[in-house]
């Protein structure tokens, strides 16, 4: 469901192939939309419910821009990122997560893939339990 409550995306295999839909909710039978337009899987709403992510067949990463409004308003699918980013067989459920700022992706590789590969950077966090309780006091 969309973090504003007013849509709902899922998969289906409706058509032979999985797709990306969304309906009105909680009105579920008022609409239907298809998003995806080559396939597709592991829907995800940002945070600010303006856009919609999915997987395409091939595991590239697809974005949707959503419009407030009444009705459904949606962009043409773009693609984010190409690769196979946890759609290898045999996993289930979403395999990336967005960032509440909505900047940046965790994305699970799978089996198999460059693991040589350098990370452009890396974020080490110390004594993070003393600043969580900085930053959310319990009293």
């Amino acid at each position: 469901m969309s973090p504003d409550g007013r849509w709902l995306a899922y998969e289906a295999n409706d058509s032979g192939r999985f797709n990306i839909y969304v309906r009105p909710f909680p009105d579920v039978s008022s609409g239907y939309w298809q998003v995806s337009t080559d396939g597709g899987t592991r829907p995800l709403w940002a945070r600010n419910s303006q856009e919609l992510f999915y997987l395409n067949e091939t595991g590239a990463l697809m974005r949707v821009g959503v419009a407030h409004g009444p009705a459904w308003a949606a962009t043409a699918p773009t693609k984010l990122f190409e690769g196979r980013y946890g759609a290898s067989a045999g996993q289930s459920g979403r395999t990336y997560d967005i960032a509440p700022d909505g900047k940046r992706f965790l994305m699970i590789k799978p089996d198999g893939a460059d693991q040589t590969a350098v990370p452009t950077s890396l974020i080490v966090i110390q004594n993070w339990l003393e600043e969580l309780k900085r930053l959310v006091p319990t009293k």
